[in-house]
């Protein structure tokens, strides 16, 4: 099992290019299920879970053409792939291939929606809360569906097809929105899904399948209207930037009081993350092929909680609190998305951060500096987080089990290093 070593106390200073989506990707991948034609998809990000969701595929029968690489925008070269569903053979989504990732359970809806059955294993993922599906399956129960538990599988089947209703989401899903929505489009009648999710992710996946032919208004606001059709057509449609990655390599650049341009990262799907970054004493400017983050005085303390979109993002939260812990002043960073989402902070703490928690709220007082320590990974957002902090300390820092890293940052290392960074993957001994 690899881990990295990382010296810090190095200003972080060049061009990073951030690569695709891996959240947008995902779906848009699973909506090549929906129809015979074939999903081309530029701008894909080199991930774990891009593979994953590839495996999966490939077991219910899609073929693969993987056409080398794309110019989708300066200084990146995305990967393209084709993804044809012609010839499904197996409407099972199993347990082996779903339980490494969550967002496998994007096949039920376009599987039911398409074959009128599926059968999906309960999915797994990051170990950051219980995350259930139940939003999605009880919406498509009001889709027509019936839903049966067994042995740890969704067996979901729709033998008149799926019907357009009206639902309200109890609670704002990102996964229960892509579900339904994709499933909506062959279903027939009209959907109305209120209190739907409105990431940048989610409007990318309903403007890929409006090119697909789907019918969907209300693109970008809480209420999508979606006119069933008979059938969908091919499309070629390019992964939008990943706002998270983008945020993520800014709070890098912020608490190492570098100077980092982001090349293809986009201002306005990154609005929280911008405001807060801005609020602790960093400079943000948009340039011609992205944005530029510089911090050349000292860092603020913020008072954030996590919030659906256009809040701010429950994937930033780790790493502004590896930021806030070398701010002036305390900090409150609220998690309210996901019950267990703390478990980089004793991580930090064994870097000398000064942190206490008070329920679902972390209280971080900034520190003069973090000192290099061993640390231990245990998600994907956390062991990022893990990272900012180590580029910021004094010394040098191991992070163990960073396999968690490449489910979500393509080329994490040669990323750093091209700004400076003493960075390395190393074999664990």
């Amino acid at each position: 099992m690899d881990k990295i070593k990382i010296t810090g106390g190095i200003p972080l200073k060049g061009k990073i290019e951030i690569g695709g989506a891996k959240n947008s990707a995902l779906p848009l991948m699973a909506a090549s299920l929906l129809m015979e034609g074939s999903v081309t998809l530029s701008n894909l990000p080199h991930l774990s879970d891009i593979a994953t969701m590839a495996n999966l595929l490939v077991h219910h029968g899609v073929c693969l053409n993987i056409n080398a690489c794309s110019d989708y925008k300066p200084g990146h070269d995305g990967r393209v792939i084709t993804f044809s569903a012609k010839n499904i053979k197996d409407l099972t989504a199993p347990y082996e291939i779903v339980r490494k990732m969550r967002a496998s359970a994007l096949v039920l809806g376009p599987l039911l929606a398409r074959f009128g059955t599926a059968r999906v294993s309960l999915p797994g993922g990051c170990a950051i809360g219980t995350r259930p599906i139940d939003l999605h399956l009880s919406a498509l129960e009001k889709m027509g569906a019936e839903i049966t538990l067994d042995t740890g599988y969704v067996q979901a089947s729709a033998k008149g097809g799926l019907k357009g209703a009206v639902i309200e989401f109890p609670k704002v899903t990102v996964g229960g929105t892509e579900n339904l929505l994709m499933a909506a489009t062959l279903a027939k009648g009209t959907t109305v899904m209120k209190n739907a999710a409105m990431e940048p992710e989610i409007s990318d996946l309903a403007n890929c399948l409006v090119k697909m032919g789907a019918k969907i208004e209300g693109i970008g606001t809480r209420t999508l209207t979606i006119e069933g059709v008979k059938n969908l057509h091919s499309v070629n449609y390019a992964v939008i930037p990943d706002r998270i990655e983008a945020g993520t390599y800014a709070m890098a650049a912020a608490i190492t009081g570098g100077d980092v341009e982001l090349l293809g990262a986009k201002r306005e799907i990154m609005g929280a993350t911008i405001d807060v970054l801005r609020q602790s004493g960093v400079e943000i400017t948009e340039t011609k092929n992205g944005i530029r983050v510089k911090r050349t005085g000292g860092l603020s303390s913020v008072n954030v909680e996590t919030e659906a979109y256009p809040g701010f993002a429950t994937d930033m939260q780790a790493q502004l609190v590896a930021l806030m812990c070398v701010a002036k002043g305390t900090s409150h960073i609220a998690e309210n998305i996901f019950e267990n989402r703390f478990m980089h902070i004793p991580e930090l703490m064994r870097m000398g951060a000064d942190i206490k928690i008070n329920g679902h709220t972390a209280v971080v007082k900034g520190v003069d500096h973090l000192s290099g320590a061993s640390l231990m990974a245990t998600d994907l957002r956390a062991s990022v987080s893990l990272v900012i902090a180590a580029l910021a300390a004094r010394g040098s820092s191991i992070i163990n089990r960073v396999y968690h890293l490449d489910r979500g940052y393509e080329r994490l290392e040669e990323k750093l290093r091209g700004c400076g960074a003493i960075i390395e993957r190393v074999n664990k001994e």
